[in-house]
């Protein structure tokens, strides 16, 4: 994948402008082309890092069924390999942020990817589940680290604005290929080779991106000592979730492992207690607790959380319903969702500039979640008819291909629309860490749902229930954020004119 970029832009610099595949890479070669040949160079190390964690995140969901009935385990069980993802690549997400400033970003981003090519490898030859989970889960850590830093290399960089805005449009593109490209790639992979292949296929890539980082990427600045990264709140945050996520996870068998689930949920609220303890005394404590007075970046976060939940649940989902449900191949289920990626990047090009002129963040939001509501009563819909197709691919491009363009930019601006510019990188790392660990969380409660009221389905009508409560939420969210910005603005206009 590396060497293909690089193909593409050194011999076909006008292939972007004939084909519609990304939004973000109509404009790929042309911006470039503008910029030095080293920091080409940069630009596409530090993207390539971001492009493998992006498309982990994806390419795992049509592997299911294949990981399923090689292990013999349930969707409840599968189900782990996402959670863990996401749970140690939201929680380690703001320490690797900090690293990065204070270690170095050269030094960190290395370190992120030697761990995800590694881990990559363990999963990729596991011959039991439980060893795959736990490579999985330390996939999840080398992102976290890979993240941040590859964003900082980015900024620091390019430092002019127009060239950085260029350069991050680059990034972004890369990211988005990744996610949009994950679901058919994995498909594909699982029908004409194995899972295991999904793993294995980061190796070489990562392997030649550390190779040529460690030569190119520029030296580690002197950092300033002084500065701690407090380390053990990340920690214990990450094993507070996972306590969580287990019980949560298991309460449905508390009749027979009482002590084993009442200690696991007794333990997460001890861990997530001293966590807020934390936070409030520490010196230079993980996240400013004094960000979150500000009311759109709490209810930012709160979507955003709702968000996770949401996508990776139907991303799950929308797996187990065409293969099992309707019996595709991994192959043409993978095929079937491309478009919606292309759908996607047509929105964001053409439509999105648009809207977000005519409406606010909020509104915005509010926007986009309607579509992903619409999605999920489509799909719900579509099982009490025997899951017509059409009705199928058209709830998942209400929900892959429209909504989620609009809500995660609307989502993106709320979070950091009122924060001083100072702190714009801890509320954009909040907001990250909000929407994986809602993922994580989500993809829990809505297994333990489906194996209190099993379904005759792979994809039963309370699942996406599910889904849509998420929706419903999140609309509430946003509209009462609306309500109190109005209240507040009346009150202010009143006193002006009293």
């Amino acid at each position: 994948m590396f060497f293909l970029f690089c193909i593409i832009y050194k011999y076909v610099p006008n292939l972007c402008d004939n084909f519609y595949i990304c939004s973000d890479i109509f404009n790929f070669v042309g911006n470039l082309n503008s910029m030095g040949t080293r920091k080409n160079l940069i630009l596409v190390l530090a993207s390539v890092g971001t492009f493998v964690e992006a498309l982990d995140i994806a390419i795992i969901n049509l592997t299911i069924p294949s990981i399923q009935e090689q292990f013999n385990i349930g969707a409840e069980t599968v189900q782990w390999l996402q959670t863990l993802y996401v749970l140690f690549f939201g929680g380690f997400l703001i320490i690797g942020g900090k690293l990065s400033d204070q270690i170095g970003r050269k030094k960190i981003f290395l370190i992120g990817g030697l761990i995800f090519m590694l881990t990559s490898l363990g999963a990729g030859l596991s011959t039991n589940f439980q060893v795959l989970a736990v490579f999985r889960a330390l996939q999840g850590l080398g992102a976290a680290f890979i993240m941040p830093s590859a964003l900082s290399i980015v900024t620091n960089t390019f430092r002019e604005e127009q060239e950085r805005n260029r350069a991050l449009g680059i990034f972004s593109s890369f990211a988005a290929i990744g996610s949009g490209s994950g679901l058919s790639i994995g498909g594909i992979i699982s029908t004409y080779l194995s899972w295991h292949w999904v793993f294995l296929i980061n190796v070489p890539i990562l392997f030649v991106t550390l190779i040529l980082a460690y030569q190119h990427l520029p030296a580690d600045e002197k950092v300033k000592s002084g500065q701690k990264t407090d380390a053990v709140t990340g920690i214990l945050l990450v094993l507070g979730l996972l306590s969580l996520t287990y019980s949560t996870h298991e309460l449905i068998q508390i009749q027979e492992k009482p002590f084993l689930i009442i200690s696991s949920m007794l333990l997460s609220v001890l861990l997530l207690g001293f966590v807020f303890y934390r936070l409030k005394t520490v010196a230079q404590p993980l996240i400013d607790l004094q960000l979150f007075r500000h009311q759109s970046l709490l209810a930012s976060n709160l979507v955003f959380f709702t968000l996770g939940a949401f996508f990776i649940g139907f991303l799950f989902l929308i797996s187990l319903m065409l293969q099992k449900d309707m019996n595709h191949s991994a192959a043409s289920a993978g095929l079937m969702l491309v478009p919606f990626s292309i759908l996607s990047a047509l929105v964001s090009k053409f439509v999105l500039p648009y809207i977000s002129k005519r409406l606010n963040a909020v509104q915005m939001g509010i926007f986009g979640w309607i579509f992903m509501l619409m999605g999920g009563i489509a799909l719900l819909i579509s099982v009490y008819m025997g899951h017509p197709l059409t009705l199928v691919l058209l709830g998942a491009a209400c929900i892959s291909g429209i909504g989620m363009t609009f809500c995660f930019t609307a989502l993106s601006i709320l979070g950091i629309r009122d924060v001083e510019s100072a702190n714009y990188g801890v509320a954009s790392s909040l907001s990250t860490t909000s929407y994986f660990l809602g993922a994580g969380i989500g993809l829990s409660f809505m297994t333990l749902m489906s194996q209190i009221f099993p379904s005759e389905y792979a994809v039963g009508n309370l699942n996406l229930g599910i889904l849509i409560s998420y929706a419903v939420g999140a609309i509430i969210i946003l509209i009462g954020l609306v309500f109190k910005e109005t209240k507040k603005s009346r009150k202010f206009t009143e006193l002006s004119n009293g």
